[in-house]
């Protein structure tokens, strides 16, 4: 009779483990949230414009200066200010009021707003203002941490200016960009540079179980001024459609030294929707806690497997509970078993969680995979179905 092996861990590497999980796997569910495809019914009138907005002349019959002077004229009415006023108790039960600024833009004339997370992040009271004196109070329509987007929306004055999405798939390096936002509180300046890079991988901003934050994959890299307080805002075309969303910069000392990094604005065209209708995106998701191979190994734990993922636990009710996924275990006489290594999905190697969240982002709930899975000795494959995540919270009104 053909016996299977069972790799058992030693002391030494059963303590490595949970110390590895505690720091890695906190928030497991949140984990293993892939940035995700949006599949919406959502028919608000966004602006997802491929032609230049009115009042934007053909850029090769104008002067390069009078291009920068009209995509200003026409767009910069849709650039909003963002201010934020968060509230925070100190050791002694003092309140102390924080405040924040970043742009936006008016995406369609319901008055919603698209933006950065972070610039909204915390805020216990958001107000919006295009420019004058009238200031807006706004709700939090929707966040999406893991691409670092927002919606926000105000109650639409007449005349609101729609800032139209172009199509991020077609730019090349070398072109140019237009960035207008509120840096530093000086409200909608104009800078102006090229695409200096594509593909660039950046991180959205760290959260409990992701110390270094999910990748965001494809970012436009460009050398228009970026600074605190142009987040959030677009950065656009020489016709005037946005073409990304300006969420970082690369700077030893906080200011802008011409690397700013903006999330493309095809990632937000396919999450838009869902953040309107849902407050968040559905995304699907593994459910078990991860941790990969390599990572242990650098930490001395030696595995029968040079790479992969290994199942530390799964949750009940879960795409991998479902699938019959098997996490660690402890066998009656206390000898600690590893479970699963995932260590291919429809073929493609999964040598950390970053490989797992791009796989996933192509993937839609309720499509079926194939897990290679090392398990007792032997490979094997489990076709596994991707659950989606649950709405986890109602949409917020902010304080006015």
């Amino acid at each position: 009779m053909a016996t299977k092996s069972v790799y058992q861990m030693s002391a030494r590497q059963i303590i490595v483990l949970a110390f590895s999980s505690a720091l890695i796997a906190v928030g497991a569910v949140a984990l293993l949230y892939n940035f995700g495809r949006v599949w919406s019914t959502d028919t608000s009138p966004i602006a997802f414009a491929e032609t230049a907005p009115s009042g934007i002349s053909d850029p090769s019959q104008v002067s390069d200066e009078q291009n920068n002077i009209e995509v200003y004229r026409t767009i910069s009415p849709g650039v909003a200010f963002i201010n934020t006023t968060s509230y925070q108790q100190n050791w002694w039960g003092d309140v102390q009021e924080g405040k924040g600024n970043g742009s936006g833009s008016v995406i369609d004339s319901n008055g919603n707003i698209l933006t950065n997370n972070h610039v909204i992040e915390g805020a216990e009271k958001i107000t919006v203002s295009f420019g004058g004196e009238k200031v807006y109070p706004a709700t939090v329509v929707g966040r999406d941490p893991d691409t670092d987007l927002a919606v926000i929306k105000i109650n639409p004055p007449p005349g609101l200016t729609v800032v139209p999405l172009g199509d991020s798939n077609n730019i090349i390096v070398g072109q140019k960009v237009l960035a207008i936002g509120n840096p530093f509180g000086l409200d909608r300046t104009l800078t102006t540079g090229v695409i200096s890079g594509l593909q660039r991988p950046i991180r959205s901003k760290p959260m409990p179980g992701a110390p270094t934050g999910r990748p965001i994959d494809a970012a436009i890299q460009t050398d228009a001024s970026i600074n605190p307080g142009n987040s959030g805002g677009p950065l656009l075309d020489k016709y005037g459609r946005m073409i990304g969303i300006n969420s970082q910069i690369l700077s030893p000392a906080g200011g802008s030294v011409g690397v700013g990094f903006a999330v493309p604005v095809n990632i937000a065209k396919r999450i838009i929707p869902q953040l309107i209708q849902y407050g968040e995106v559905r995304r699907p998701k593994i459910g078990a806690d991860l941790l990969s191979v390599a990572g242990l190994m650098d930490q001395g734990v030696r595995l029968p497997v040079d790479t992969g993922l290994v199942v530390r636990n799964v949750q009940p009710g879960t795409t991998a509970a479902n699938a019959g996924l098997k996490g660690v275990s402890q066998d009656m006489s206390g000898n600690v078993r590893l479970g699963d290594v995932i260590m291919t999905i429809d073929g493609e190697k999964m040598n950390d969680l970053d490989d797992l969240y791009r796989y996933l982002d192509k993937k839609q709930i309720g499509d079926t995979i194939q897990v290679g899975v090392y398990r007792a000795g032997q490979t094997t494959t489990i076709p596994v179905k991707l659950l989606g995540t649950q709405a986890s919270r109602p949409t917020r009104r902010i304080q006015e």
